[in-house]
């Protein structure tokens, strides 16, 4: 205690000063430490944030997609009782006429199909073959030229773009000499 009396109050003012000088700049030194952890921590959240916007995006896509094609393996089933259809139909129109009920019955399956996203891909006798959408069964003599499409033997069907089912056709040899 001696010691303070000793001192001189103008040293003990400076002193305090110094004192609070060194506790402010402690202080900043820990408001400057908090900015930077409370901008790691911001970005952080910010970037988890945008990446859970992302995933819920690829996970609406994903889902959207997976709807889209979910009837794929029915409608594939539904294409084959159709062809058997029109087999039985083309049979009755060589008979006589045939009911309009019959067709009707038809376009609807035709509509709802369609609704579905169902599309029947047209190649015509004369058109150049396509492997992308058409499977060739066999080679015919026609007046088409060598490698054209003779004649369609079944016809091919997409889903909303994706190709569920090659036509089947036979391929031009070109004419006998």
């Amino acid at each position: 205690m001696e010691e303070n009396n000793n001192q001189n109050p103008i040293e003990e003012k400076i002193t305090g000063e110094l004192e609070e000088v060194d506790e402010v700049r402690d202080e900043k030194e820990k408001l400057e430490k908090c900015e930077v952890e409370k901008g790691e921590y911001l970005a952080g959240w910010q970037r988890a944030k945008a990446d859970f916007i992302n995933y819920k995006k690829d996970e609406i896509k994903r889902l959207e997609e997976f709807a889209k094609y979910s009837n794929e393996e029915l409608i594939r089933e539904l294409i084959g009782i159709m062809d058997n259809f029109d087999i039985g139909l083309a049979a009755l129109e060589k008979s006589g006429p045939v009911e309009k009920g019959i067709y009707m019955i038809r376009n609807q399956i035709d509509d709802i199909l369609k609704k579905r996203g169902l599309e029947k891909i047209s190649v015509k006798p004369g058109e150049d073959f396509n492997p992308g959408l058409a499977e060739a069964m066999s080679e015919v003599e026609s007046k088409y030229p060598p490698g054209a499409v003779a004649e369609e033997i079944e016809p091919g069907y997409k889903i909303y773009e994706k190709l569920i089912r090659p036509a089947r056709v036979k391929l031009s040899k070109g004419q006998k000499a």
